[in-house]
């Protein structure tokens, strides 16, 4: 039962909270503790469809708006009491110029407007003045939200364990896949990891406290352990055999995230400023948040783990950081448009009668990809995917955050879920790395009490000579890749058990 409303009351107002990065891996986590602790919720985001299908949307507020763009973050801080800056552009180049604008858009503004206090999420801070990119970033981000001249409550972790975090699919990944690894000399470095209910516990406490919790604070969970001490507590969670580990001097951050690119789920882009972080000692310093006493105690890493896995387990991840990691931009045309701006547009369109239900048939359809499988041609699937890790991109190994559901936005393999009709439409956008844009639609249509129709169509819209070359390339595949996937698609909605397969 959520608490009433008057729990973290301040002055007789209720507190009314804007949370920024909502689509995000904390903030979609945030949002529903805020909610059940009974207070108001604003979400700002840049494509408020994303949080169409989340199971909170109808509690609270969306407004669209870019955190660089004034106008916007002062529409969505009016009246906000608490807001919470929780968005960080690691993915986009010369991310340090956009992070460093979009702070001091966020400040200028959240005083100009009588926001009350901010509260933002960093990370510790090493000792070594030589920080990476990444943190001296959100340091900066820190600094100039501390000197908004509204209080501010800075909060800073190191690796955060929780299911779907891209530290843990880091860290899970590299443990399972490998038995023996060469690794970089960063796996003997201190870190103090941090459950993800801690941290969204100290970012819910950290809002209602009083003014003495005004400062910075590093947050952190009780013990402190190399790195590779981390990975043998993976192994022993999940019962696997201790791993060798060997270290070398020679593996450069940018090397070293190539190799955490090819091994493990989270692409280069991302996993260079992880590496680049955990070549510090990540360990708290000074005293703990003055609210300390009123929170949980810290869960230990092993029971962090535990939780994590059991989540995964029971298909009951509630975000996922490539859910953050979204390439396309809204402004992008969508295949339905008609004109496609004077452009080329590539076509593969297929249909077949199946002699199913319609909802049968959509559970076959909705349950694609991940552990799943594609139903046609492993070996191709997993070909392309491989060569698309080897260019940088996402490739096969994001799987997908629920084995049966998805929502928009969710990640799916190389694919991200644009939009989502049940019993109607399913649109993915391809994210790999190719010379243009490219969607797969999957359409289901009741044709009779037991009868349906599938429809599928692969688009290509070129970009440039390489684009056309590309599709005429690959051309010659469709009939196998796409022609196997409209039949199996068939069977497994007509057979026994309606589940997607790797079949072929």
């Amino acid at each position: 039962m959520r608490p009433a409303a008057g729990r973290y009351e301040r002055n007789g107002a209720a507190k009314r909270c804007l949370v920024t990065g909502a689509t995000g891996y904390i903030g979609g986590r945030l949002v529903p503790r805020l909610l059940e602790a009974g207070l108001d919720v604003r979400c700002l985001a840049r494509d408020p469809v994303r949080l169409r299908d989340v199971p909170w949307r109808a509690e609270v507020e969306v407004v669209r708006g870019d955190v660089t763009n004034p106008a916007d973050v002062a529409a969505a801080l009016a009246g906000i009491d608490v807001a919470y800056y929780l968005v960080h552009s690691l993915a986009v180049a010369g991310f340090e110029e956009v992070d460093r604008r979009a702070a001091q858009v966020f400040a200028d503004l959240a005083r100009e407007v009588g926001v009350r206090r901010i509260v933002y999420l960093g990370g510790l801070e090493p000792a070594d003045a030589r920080v990476s990119p990444h943190l001296r970033s959100r340091r900066e981000v820190g600094d100039i939200l501390a000197g908004s001249g509204v209080e501010t409550v800075v909060l800073r972790s190191a690796v955060i364990l929780g299911s779907g975090s891209a530290s843990f699919e880091m860290l899970r990944y590299l443990t399972e896949r490998l038995p023996v690894m060469v690794t970089p000399r960063w796996v003997r470095n201190r870190v103090q990891p941090i459950a993800v209910r801690d941290v969204l516990n100290h970012l819910l406490a950290a809002a209602c406290a009083g003014p003495e919790a005004v400062g910075g604070w590093d947050i952190g969970g009780p013990e402190v352990l190399t790195y590779g001490e981390l990975m043998q507590c993976y192994a022993r969670a999940t019962e696997l055999r201790p791993r060798v580990v060997v270290p070398v001097p020679v593996l450069s951050p940018r090397l070293s995230s190539y190799w955490v690119n090819l091994v493990t789920p989270v692409p280069g882009r991302l996993a260079r400023p992880l590496v680049e972080s955990l070549r510090h000692e990540m360990v708290c310093s000074g005293p703990p948040p003055p609210w300390t006493a009123s929170v949980p105690a810290p869960l230990g890493v092993d029971v962090a783990l535990h939780l994590a896995l059991q989540r995964i387990r029971e298909a009951a991840v509630q975000t996922r950081w490539s859910s953050a990691q979204w390439s396309g931009a809204p402004s992008d045309p969508l295949p339905s448009d008609p004109s496609w701006a004077g452009g080329s547009l590539y076509v593969d369109e297929r249909a077949v009668d199946v002699r199913a239900p319609v909802d049968r048939l959509w559970r076959v359809v909705e349950s694609v990809g991940g552990e799943n499988g594609w139903y046609s041609f492993p070996l191709l699937w997993a070909l392309r995917g491989h060569l698309d890790r080897i260019v940088g991109g996402v490739g096969l190994s994001r799987g997908r955050r629920d084995p049966h559901r998805l929502a928009v936005g969710d990640s799916l393999d190389w694919w991200r879920v644009e939009e989502l009709d049940r019993e109607d439409l399913l649109r993915l956008r391809a994210e790999m790395r190719v010379p243009g844009r490219a969607w797969l639609e999957m359409r289901v249509e009741s044709t009779g009490k037991f009868s349906s129709t599938y429809r599928q169509r692969a688009l290509f819209y070129p970009r440039g000579l390489a684009g056309h070359a590309y599709w005429w390339s690959v051309a010659p595949l469709h009939g196998l890749v796409f022609g196997g996937m409209l039949r199996n698609i068939k069977a497994a909605a007509e057979g026994p058990t309606p589940l997607a397969g790797s079949i072929g």
